[in-house]
């Protein structure tokens, strides 16, 4: 189950890909599937079967989006957060191995197509929320326990 959390930004982001999908792409591709349709034999047609399959994903993300933006509570910024590990931060740690990893804490429609951000519903967002810096953060994991240090927080304002 996740979480229906998101940040501002990408609250924006996915209206944005909502508005585009639906007044941009969908237009365009339903003139495509209208064309190869006047064509006559649409069995053998690839460009009608491509698009028909193009317009199915259009419409069936659309379809998501639209219920995805209702469920959705949008969480900002609030100074009450400062010095704390909550959703929206940016945060740096190292383990003992000297390794650092950098990453912000969202919720799930935000993860896709970037390296530096974790779900809120992830073991390692879980165990770092509500620490400090300095705070040590055990993460459990299928592959076992691994120990965290919390070196930065930062927030987006």
């Amino acid at each position: 189950m996740k979480t229906p959390l998101i940040t501002r930004e990408g609250y924006n982001a996915l209206k944005e890909e909502l508005d585009h999908l639906w007044r941009v792409e969908r237009p365009d591709v339903t003139q495509k599937v209208s064309w190869a349709a006047s064509l006559g034999d649409r069995s053998e047609n690839a460009d009608y079967q491509y698009n028909k399959k193009r317009l199915r994903e259009i419409d069936r993300r659309v379809r998501y989006l639209r219920k995805c933006l209702e469920d959705l509570k949008i969480v900002d910024y609030s100074p009450v957060q400062e010095g704390k590990v909550f959703f929206g931060a940016w945060v740096e740690i190292e383990n003992e191995e000297g390794e650092k990893m950098r990453f912000r804490i969202v919720g799930y429609d935000e993860i896709f197509n970037t390296k530096d951000y974790i779900s809120i519903d992830s073991p390692m967002a879980r165990a770092l929320v509500k620490k400090q810096v300095d705070d040590e953060a055990v993460v459990k994991t299928e592959a076992g326990e691994f120990t965290w240090f919390i070196n930065r927080i930062e927030y987006k304002k």
